[in-house]
């Protein structure tokens, strides 16, 4: 069968939300009404699982259960392109991958890998075409120890302006320079009103800048793909989480503070009910300190609630999905998105 040459390609932005509460309806709320999904069956609000499930709303369990689920629907089959997935949450010393499974419909051949910043990215390759696209990853990951505020030590404080060590410069440089160097005017003319607090360490020039971006934007719900540059998210007042994370990454760089763009998933109330999206945050590099994650969308620094699966120094880096199909012009019909994250109960000797 010979393959339309009409190629197009799709993307998941962590924006997108099927079958979500309106926009007026705060991304952490736990009334958050009752809302229907795509396939229009009704959904319970967070205060009704709050009240029957109230140990998904705790800490104390150390795992997590996250389902992301991804579904492309088209008015006739097409062929697929290699699709490149970020999905696999990054281990270390303070979160573990348990098991993880991926799921594609048609079949597929699913190759992993690891890209040039350490993230688990794994190609796809498709056999056959179709009219529909499914892409579901179920991943129970450990957290290996809550996140606790660090004791200062002055070996550990980063003084301001930030100096790096001889042999971490070259591995930094990337991660200074600007994404989007046609934004530094506006985003320079959007920092003379930014004021820091204590000049003196780093960490509190990137807290504070952390809180003024949340201060001064607000939270938007966007359902156009992609990601707002630096100045458009100045003009619009406010961005997705990936738009505010994208403004924090090129603020931080224009300070001379090395940062990169983080992508994952946040347990929230929207995260239990299903109803949420990938997320997005920065991440700044403290000498002495070394990674620490920053969310503007919260004005919070990120703690154990945020599970990242890719970095990098470019937002367009970690996408976590992306790829082509070939085929007529208007065959995509619509994109259906889920991502459910919540604490998996510990098992118990009464469990057996």
């Amino acid at each position: 069968m010979e393959v339309p040459r009409t190629k197009w390609f799709h993307e998941l932005a962590s924006h997108i939300r099927h079958g979500t509460p309106s926009e007026n309806t705060p991304l952490f709320n736990a009334n958050t009404p009752r809302v229907r999904s795509a396939s229009g069956a009704r959904r319970s609000s967070a205060a009704e699982i709050h009240r029957r499930y109230p140990q998904l709303f705790s800490l104390s369990s150390m795992k997590l259960r996250i389902v992301h689920q991804t579904r492309y629907l088209y008015s006739k089959k097409v062929h697929f392109g290699p699709h490149r997935l970020v999905l696999r949450p990054r281990e270390g010393h303070d979160l573990r991958v348990e098991s993880m499974n991926v799921k594609i419909e048609p079949a597929a051949h699913l190759t992993w890998s690891r890209d040039v910043f350490g993230n688990s990215v794994a190609t796809v390759e498709f056999e056959k075409p179709s009219k529909e696209l499914l892409i579901e990853s179920n991943a129970l990951v450990v957290r290996m120890s809550p996140v606790v505020k660090r004791r200062k030590r002055l070996s550990s404080i980063t003084p301001w302006p930030p100096v790096y060590d001889s042999l971490e410069r070259v591995a930094v440089k990337p991660y200074q320079r600007l994404s989007y160097p046609k934004d530094a005017a506006a985003v320079k003319t959007w920092l003379e009103n930014f004021r820091i607090k204590k000049p003196d360490f780093a960490e509190d020039v990137a807290r504070n800048l952390n809180e003024y971006i949340y201060d001064e934007l607000k939270y938007i719900r966007r359902e156009e793909k992609g990601v707002l540059t630096p100045a458009q998210t100045l003009q619009t007042g406010g961005g997705s989480c990936r738009d505010l994370a994208t403004l924090m990454l090129e603020a931080a760089r224009s300070l001379g503070i090395a940062a990169r763009f983080a992508s994952g998933y946040l347990e929230c109330h929207a995260a239990i009910l299903g109803e949420a999206s990938t997320h997005a945050w920065a991440e700044i590099y403290h000498p002495g300190r070394g990674w620490s994650g920053y969310d503007p969308s919260i004005g919070e620094e990120t703690t154990s609630r945020h599970v990242v699966t890719g970095v990098s120094n470019h937002p367009r880096g970690v996408m976590p999905v992306s790829g082509s199909y070939y085929g007529k012009a208007g065959a995509f019909k619509d994109m259906e998105i889920s991502v459910t994250v919540r604490p998996e109960p510990e098992a118990t000797e009464n469990d057996s």
